[in-house]
């Protein structure tokens, strides 16, 4: 029986009319499905605050302003909240942003940080709302793309107050002055500016705030110690009334793009703003949706919407935007996007996108190459239009190789080879490309730190300019980059088979510790927040095949796997090193890892790896507050739940192509427009691939093209218990 034919039949056999509430736990709209609390709570970094899909703007609450727990600005079980920013990234292990933050209350007090009423708070896509106790008033806040919109319900009317703190934003250079210069001009409902800040990145940010109450009173708070930007007190007389209202409009350009973006709310309808909001993530959503428990989908869809919240928007309605050298420019067509968490979602985030939002790589790719012309060179971690040079390796080559590899020519492919051959062959921080080229890897004693982990992922970048090239018709270039890819092979130490540190002589690095993790901030060492076990699988991300006969051939490859996952202890107490959701040395908390269950593929045994992405969405994703383990990391982590859901995964990001494995539900419907619909169904509870048809056609590939997914109507697993 449909699920349709079932709720007919409710609504004819029901002695009284169904509410909206019932029809709606009866078959929920996607929208309804997400719960923005998950990975609230612990390390998961994410936030309950509003957002469009790829918005420009996050409001939300802030616990604090500093500290690795509160990246967001929230922690779930922090007891009070100190304001309301208006932008922040998902699930970063670094804090940035929360620029101009807004504090109602009903009385004037020295400190308005409020104690608030947990049971009070609600979070949904678009919409949150708290009721603040101290301050005695009911916060709620929406979006659209570009624009914040808050709404406080005082306890009652008369004089109430908003504090608007400038000097404010969510830092961890706690050690230096944020702020490098600003200019703050009031207008008769509200203030105008901007700032250049530092923290993370060297920022601009501007701001137009106005309310539907003109300003009644203005007070200049004294600065506190390091102040250098102003903290308002704003006075407001309601009235009878009790509701006040703001709207901030952002930019990365100056006042009057934040001025033209808080334009995008024409009106001072909250009810409508958030309505529109819901409306733009439940088509959104409905895109991907998957039959199952029902809290099965709550992790599900929610992963979807935390997938969906980043990179964000960065130019303004205009099309204008400030690139990563300071200067204004103006997008010819599209969008351009900033927070691009590349190290992380190369792999599974990206490559997500090229399924599910197929209208936005081309303009993803765009603002690749747009930064690249700015700054010289592709980006690594870009935020908010700087970049913060965060992490190792070129993350945004796969990325833009990968959306090649699958057909996407919005944007210009021998512009985007051009970059990326100028970002692999010139010398910068963490790339010294003339080291790697001299030695044919990097030696230990001749760059500071991670020497390992830099030179397996130089292969991952060495390997898609080499795809990208050979696919534009220049083979001598593809041949130099696919040579200098197999960089690692010069690491693999004969004796236990592990990727190993070794010294500009050749000698291998001694004493030697495969399960010891390093970091550069923490315990540096040859690797980047990972022992040598969790890298040694890197190059597979490029070359499984090679990998697998680097380490032995089938049989010691799978033997290889088997250890790392069930003869290895896991690493106690180093969460902060990458250690954390571990199955063996399988650390799942961090990136380097999420790759390695699916090279069972290349095995006698996938099945092996078939039970343990099953075990590993079973445990380390949840339907609660700390149900994401390790930073989110700009939609990875979801990412990555989301394909095993589906039953691929794209374990070689740059190769146009998806590892199979076996859904986790019995059915899931991928809809996108302008693509036909695709199903994917699921037959016996079995852990082996018996049989695996798209349209009624047996394929017997380990992996399927983009292309054959994308065109497909219907995906059929069989599975078997086997033996």
């Amino acid at each position: 029986m449909t699920r349709w034919l079932c709720l007919l039949l409710l609504l004819l056999l029901s002695p009284a009319p169904l509410t909206a509430r019932a029809l709606a736990q009866a078959s929920p709209q996607p929208v309804d499905l997400v719960d923005p609390f998950i990975g609230t709570d612990g390390t998961g970094h994410t936030f309950p605050g509003p957002s469009y899909p790829f918005g420009m703007v996050q409001p939300g609450p802030d616990n604090a302003d500093s500290g690795w727990a509160f990246t967001s600005g929230y922690q779930y079980g922090a007891p009070s909240i100190i304001g309301f920013s208006q932008n922040r990234a998902s699930g970063t292990g670094i804090p940035e942003l929360g620029d101009v933050l807004l504090q109602p209350s009903q009385t004037r007090r020295e400190a308005l940080a409020s104690g608030y009423d947990k049971t009070s708070e609600e979070a949904r896509p678009g919409y949150y709302a708290v009721t603040l106790s101290d301050n005695q008033v009911r916060v709620e806040l929406t979006s659209s793309l570009r624009t914040a919109f808050h709404r406080y319900v005082f306890e009652k009317g008369g004089r109430v107050w908003v504090l608007v703190d400038l000097q404010h934003g969510l830092t961890f250079m706690t050690d230096r002055q944020p702020v490098l210069s600003h200019a703050v001009a009031a207008t008769p409902f509200g203030l105008e500016g901007s700032a250049l800040r530092r923290n993370w990145t060297t920022r601009t940010i501007a701001f137009s705030l106005a309310f539907d109450h003109r300003v009644a009173e203005r007070i200049t708070l004294p600065p506190r110690p390091g102040d250098v930007a102003p903290r308002y007190l704003l006075g407001f007389d309601l009235g009878e009334g009790r509701t006040l209202q703001a709207k901030i409009g952002l930019a990365n350009t100056d006042v009057a793009g934040a001025r033209l973006n808080r334009a995008e709310i024409p009106h001072w309808n909250f009810d409508r703003a958030a309505s529109g909001a819901r409306r733009e993530w439940n088509r959104l959503l409905a895109r991907a949706t998957i039959e199952g428990p029902r809290e099965q989908q709550r992790i599900f869809t929610t992963a979807l919407y935390h997938a969906f919240l980043h990179p964000s928007v960065i130019s303004d309605r205009d099309g204008r935007w400030r690139g990563p050298d300071g200067r204004i420019r103006k997008a010819k067509h599209g969008l351009r996007y900033s927070t691009f968490s590349l190290w992380d979602s190369f792999r599974a985030a990206m490559p997500l996108y090229t399924l599910l939002v197929p209208e936005r790589v081309d303009d993803f790719a765009g603002s690749l190459l747009d930064h690249a012309e700015a700054s010289g060179r592709l980006p690594i971690w870009p935020i908010w239009g700087g970049e913060t040079g965060t992490m190792i390796g070129e993350p945004a080559l796969p990325v833009l190789a990968d959306a090649w590899a699958k057909g996407f020519r919005g944007f210009d492919g021998r512009r985007a080879l051009a970059a990326m051959v100028r970002t692999s062959t010139e010398d910068a921080a963490l790339s010294q490309w003339s080291v790697l080229d001299r030695y044919g890897y990097y030696p230990f004693d001749r760059v500071e730190g991670e020497a390992v982990s830099r030179t397996l992922e130089a292969g991952i970048g060495d390997d898609a300019v080499a795809r990208m090239a050979t696919l534009l018709g220049e083979p001598t270039t593809g041949q130099r980059f696919a040579r200098r890819a197999g960089s690692w092979r010069a690491l693999i130490d004969p004796e236990t088979r592990l990727t190993r540190g070794r010294d500009s002589q050749g000698n291998w690095r001694t004493p030697f510790d495969p399960l010891m993790p390093t970091s550069p901030l923490n315990n540096p060492g040859d690797y980047t927040e990972a022992n040598a076990w969790q890298y040694s699988w890197t190059p597979a991300l490029h070359d499984p095949e090679g990998l697998r006969d680097a380490m032995g051939g089938a049989a010691a490859f799978r033997a290889m796997l088997d250890r790392f996952f069930f003869d290895l202890p896991p690493t106690k107490g180093a969460a902060y090193l990458g250690q954390e959701a571990m199955i063996g040395q399988y650390a799942h908390g961090n990136e380097p890892s999420h790759h390695v269950a699916w090279l069972y593929a290349f095995t006698d045994k996938p099945e092996t790896g078939h039970r343990l992405v099953r075990r590993i969405a079973h445990d380390f994703y949840k339907d609660r507050p700390d149900g994401i383990i390790g930073n989110e990391d700009a939609g990875q982590m979801s990412a990555w739940y989301i394909f095993a859901t589906l039953g691929f995964y794209p374990a070689q990001p740059a190769s146009g192509r998806y590892v199979l494995g076996i859904p986790l539900v019995e059915r899931a419907r991928i809809e996108v427009p302008g693509r036909k619909a695709l199903i994917i169904e699921r037959q016996g509870q079995g852990d082996h691939l018996s049989g695996f048809t798209r349209d009624g056609l047996p394929l017997s590939a380990p992996a399927i093209p983009h292309s054959q997914l994308i065109s497909a109507g219907r995906l059929e697993f069989a599975t078997s218990a086997g033996q």
